[in-house]
């Protein structure tokens, strides 16, 4: 009796357009969600990014999708910018100042927020780019104090929290208008952070658990 081979199934993969498709919505949505809030009309959206709207409800069912999407895509991306120049230069600092810098230009102080109750803050997406941006710059900032190169007394909340503020434009300012400025006073922040330290700071160092617990 002769046992059947299995047939090998072909995997289906994207096509190129497809993917490229895919990465222009994305894109056109961290734009527009930036510049005008996460309520901007699809349409809008896929008028940007050069594609029809079926287009862009094939890749997104809805608007929870392509929101989710585009943060989790810009903590990738950061995170990633961090990751390079640690490969590139093993300095850790180097790559803590060019993790602060992308974060910035990634508008993640402006498209974090719009995860809030209306949309599924634990989605498991959200929270695995949450913590691999996390416990990459964690490893980053240890790397870098063992080093000698960061003061002692700051903590990854301590990094975020500056990055959101410093980044965010104040009320009344629009985000372009800012761009001039933004990498400047993050800049005049990481000398803040380089060791020897010049002042001692007040109170402990923050925790990204303390950012999110309630006061």
């Amino acid at each position: 009796m002769q046992t059947a081979t299995p047939v090998q199934k072909k995997v289906t993969r994207p096509r190129a357009d497809a993917l490229r498709n895919r990465e222009r919505i994305v894109t056109a949505a961290r734009e527009m969600f930036t510049e005008f809030g996460p309520d901007v009309p699809l349409d809008e959206i896929a008028r940007r990014a050069g594609v029809g709207n079926a287009t862009v409800y094939r890749n997104f069912p809805d608007r929870e999708a392509l929101v989710r999407e585009v943060v989790c895509s810009v903590m990738d991306r950061t995170a990633e910018a961090a990751h390079q120049a640690l490969a590139e230069t093993g300095d850790a600092f180097e790559a803590l100042e060019r993790f602060v810098h992308a974060a910035a230009d990634e508008r993640i102080s402006a498209l974090c927020p719009m995860i809030s109750s209306a949309f599924d803050q634990h989605h498991p997406d959200l929270v695995a780019a949450r913590e691999r941006v996390e416990q990459l710059i964690e490893e980053v900032m240890e790397r870098a104090q063992k080093a000698g190169q960061l003061r002692p007394d700051v903590a990854v909340g301590d990094v975020m929290l500056a990055v959101a503020q410093l980044s965010r434009p104040p009320a009344g300012v629009g985000c372009m208008s800012l761009d001039r400025f933004v990498h400047r006073h993050l800049q005049l922040f990481l000398d803040g952070l380089r060791a020897p330290a010049r002042s001692v700071l007040p109170g402990v160092a923050s925790t990204m658990e303390d950012l999110r617990s309630p006061a």
